[in-house]
């Protein structure tokens, strides 16, 4: 059979991953065949990693450290999640190692103002918040006010109290207007194809048409666009993808900084330097096959300091 037939790969990405992996294709295509692990991440508003892991390993269950998210567990064995008490009382949550380094390259810090402007479900808008111990202020933007008062639920059972939540009519809401230039940092986690995420959603490759493409393409330059006006002179932007498609990942960015020049990529072993396994120089490029984690791409965009006052002259006019 055809490498596209094996393994499983939709007819319409096929060229575009193929682009991506060159001779890698087959086994990244084979990776996505297989069962996604079980990660979790510590909320150090509660607990420490050397906690749960001894309580988890309490409950019979094998569970190690992550190998790169500082706050990340790999549970070996598919336990009832309703039976983890650490689970209910906020102390871990369920969210993918690839999808915890993207909230770590937010680089968050106690006392910012920050923005996750898709925040979605709030897995990244959770951990954003507990880099910065409960100070400071984020606040979680989606187009779905449902998905926002869901959330709300996760904040407040994981004990943080630095989050609100802010619906928003569509990617150019009145509301980013009115806050132009006001935040240290701006999360865009973008909708996508989600091609990196097909191991934990199967049918999900047989949902996504290419037709599908054009309508995501141009939405994602007109979040990035948007989202990029709340950041402050000297903040940092950072954009990230579930897709390990090029036309939604580099591409995006490089069009992005075309048409910006005020912002600037900031390379990975200067965002984090304990990274820069992930294979680019310049951006988070996680794979199922390399790194065992969902696939994710990232990018951290910088915006230039507002240029300095001029110093008044000692000498007398």
């Amino acid at each position: 059979m055809p490498d596209e037939v094996r393994f499983e790969c939709p007819t319409w990405a096929v060229e575009p991953l193929r682009r991506r992996f060159h001779d890698a294709f087959g086994s990244e295509m084979a990776a996505l065949l297989t069962a996604a692990p079980l990660d979790l991440r510590v909320n150090p508003v509660k607990s420490t990693r050397e906690v749960m892991l001894r309580a988890l390993r309490d409950l019979g269950l094998k569970a190690e450290a992550s190998p790169l998210a500082p706050f990340g567990i790999r549970v070996q064995e598919r336990p009832a999640l309703a039976s983890l008490p650490m689970l209910k009382s906020g102390e871990v949550e369920i969210q993918d190692e690839g999808s915890q380094l993207v909230a770590l390259l937010v680089d968050a810090r106690p006392g910012e103002r920050v923005v996750d402007f898709c925040a979605g479900a709030g897995g990244k808008t959770l951990a954003i918040a507990a880099q910065m111990a409960n100070k400071g202020h984020v606040i979680a933007c989606d187009v779905s006010d449902g998905r926002l008062k869901r959330a709300a639920e996760r904040f407040r059972r994981a004990g943080l109290h630095n989050i609100e939540t802010r619906p928003l009519a569509s990617e150019t809401d009145r509301w980013v207007k009115r806050h132009k230039g006001s935040f240290d940092r701006v999360l865009v986690d973008a909708p996508c194809s989600g091609t990196g995420t097909w191991r934990r959603n199967p049918d999900a490759r047989w949902r996504q048409q290419e037709a599908g493409l054009d309508h995501l393409l141009p939405l994602q330059a007109r979040i990035l666009a948007s989202a990029a006006r709340l950041v402050k002179p000297g903040g940092r932007l950072v954009y990230a993808t579930c897709s390990m498609l090029p036309e939604e990942n580099e591409a995006q960015v490089a069009a992005f900084l075309a048409a910006y020049p005020t912002f600037h990529v900031t390379p990975l072993h200067e965002a984090a330097p304990q990274l820069t396994g992930s294979a680019h120089p310049d951006h988070l490029s996680l794979t199922p096959a390399r790194h065992d984690t969902d696939g994710f791409f990232a990018a951290v965009l910088q915006r230039e300091a507002a240029p300095s006052s001029p110093q008044p002259s000692s000498e007398e006019p």
